[in-house]
C-alpha cells in the first residue's frame, strides 16, 4: 500500500519488536517517521532497532525503544512519564500489542490477562498521553482489534479481579478483549468528537496474519490449529496483515471512528478497505459501561474538558 512521506512525524507503537508492531515500525521508519517502540523486553526492542538500521538507511537516528510491560499498570505509568518528559508533541500513537489464549492467569494489579493486556493497559496509556498527543499535528489514536471481536461479549460482572470465572476459556476471553478493544476505540472516538478535540480515534485489525500471537501461545490446541495448520495455508505475512493499521495509522482521508481490515473475503486477506463493527462495539451503553469500569480499574480519567 501506498505510505505517505512521514519526515517529522512521531509515532508511538506498542509491542513493536515482533509481528505486526515490527512490520508496522519498518513501514513508518522507511517512509521518514520517527518512531518509538514500546516494548516489554528492551533488549528485543533494541535488536529489532539494530536490525532496521541495517535495512534503512538513516533510520538509527530516528528509532528509540522505550519499556513498556501492559500486564502492570506501575509500568504503563513509567512508559507514560518517560514519554512525557522526552516529547512535547505525539503525532500517532497505535495500540498494536496483544496476548491470545494464555491460560487463566492475572496481571500485576489482579485482572485477566487477556483483558489487562490487549485493554486495560492501552486504555491507560492512551488516557495518560492524550494532552501529548493533542499538541502533536493532525493526531491519531490507532487500535487494533481483530475479526473475532465480532465472537466476543463483555463479561462485566467478572473483569473485577477476584479469581478465575466460572466459564473461562482463553479463545472466549480473547473475543472478549479484542471486542473491548472495538468498543474503547469507537467510544474513545465519541468522547473525542464531543469535546471537539483535534485527535482521531480509528480502529484496524489485520485479518488473518501469520504472527508470534498465534505460534507462541501457551495454548497447545490453540497453536496447533492456528500456527501449525491453518496458518501455513491461509494466513498473510505480517507486512501484510500490518496493511490496515498502516493506512488507518497514515492515510490522510482516514476518517475518525472508521475501522479497517482487509477486503478480501471474510476479511482475511487483501489490501485495507473501511469495515462494520459488530453491533456490540458501537452500543452507547455498552461503551458508557466499560469507559467508566475501565477508568475504575486503572485510575486514569481522561482530560476532555
Amino acid at each position: 500500500m501506498a505510505v505517505p512521506d512521514l519526515t517529522g512525524r512521531r509515532f508511538v507503537v506498542t509491542g513493536a519488536n515482533s509481528g505486526l508492531g515490527l512490520a508496522t515500525t519498518r513501514a513508518l521508519a522507511r517512509h521518514g517517521a520517527h518512531v518509538v517502540l514500546a516494548v516489554r523486553d528492551e533488549a528485543k526492542g533494541r535488536a529489532a532497532v539494530r536490525a532496521l538500521a541495517d535495512e534503512i538507511p538513516g533510520a538509527a537516528a530516528r528509532l528509540d525503544v522505550q519499556r513498556l510491560d501492559l500486564a502492570d499498570l506501575d509500568s504503563v505509568r513509567e512508559c507514560a512519564a518517560a514519554l512525557r518528559a522526552a516529547y512535547p508533541g505525539l503525532d500517532v500513537l497505535v495500540n498494536n500489542a496483544g496476548l491470545m489464549a494464555p491460560p487463566y492467569t492475572r496481571s500485576a494489579q489482579g485482572h485477566e490477562l487477556q483483558f489487562a493486556v490487549n485493554h486495560l493497559g492501552h486504555f491507560a496509556l492512551t488516557g495518560l498521553l492524550l494532552d501529548r498527543l493533542v499538541a502533536g499535528s493532525a493526531p491519531r489514536v490507532v487500535t487494533v482489534s481483530s475479526v473475532q471481536h465480532r465472537k466476543g461479549g463483555i463479561h462485566f460482572d467478572a473483569l473485577e479481579g477476584g479469581g478465575r470465572p466460572r466459564d473461562y476459556s482463553p479463545m472466549g476471553w480473547y473475543n472478549q478483549s479484542k471486542l473491548a478493544n472495538a468498543v474503547f476505540g469507537h467510544e474513545l472516538h465519541r468522547r473525542l468528537t464531543a469535546a471537539g478535540s483535534p485527535v482521531r480515534s480509528l480502529l484496524a485489525h489485520p485479518g488473518y496474519a501469520a504472527t508470534h500471537l498465534q505460534a507462541e501461545t501457551p495454548v497447545a490446541a490453540v497453536r496447533l490449529l492456528f500456527g501449525r495448520i491453518l496458518g501455513p495455508l491461509f494466513a498473510q505475512s505480517s507486512e501484510t496483515g500490518a496493511f490496515s493499521q498502516l493506512y488507518a495509522a497514515t492515510a490522510p482521508d482516514a476518517e475518525g471512528g472508521a475501522f479497517f481490515g482487509p477486503g478480501g473475503p471474510g476479511e482475511l486477506r487483501g489490501a485495507p478497505k473501511r469495515v462494520a463493527l459488530a453491533p456490540a462495539a458501537t452500543d452507547p451503553e455498552t461503551g458508557r459501561r466499560l469507559w467508566e469500569l475501565s477508568e475504575r480499574l486503572t485510575g486514569v480519567g481522561y482530560p476532555l474538558g
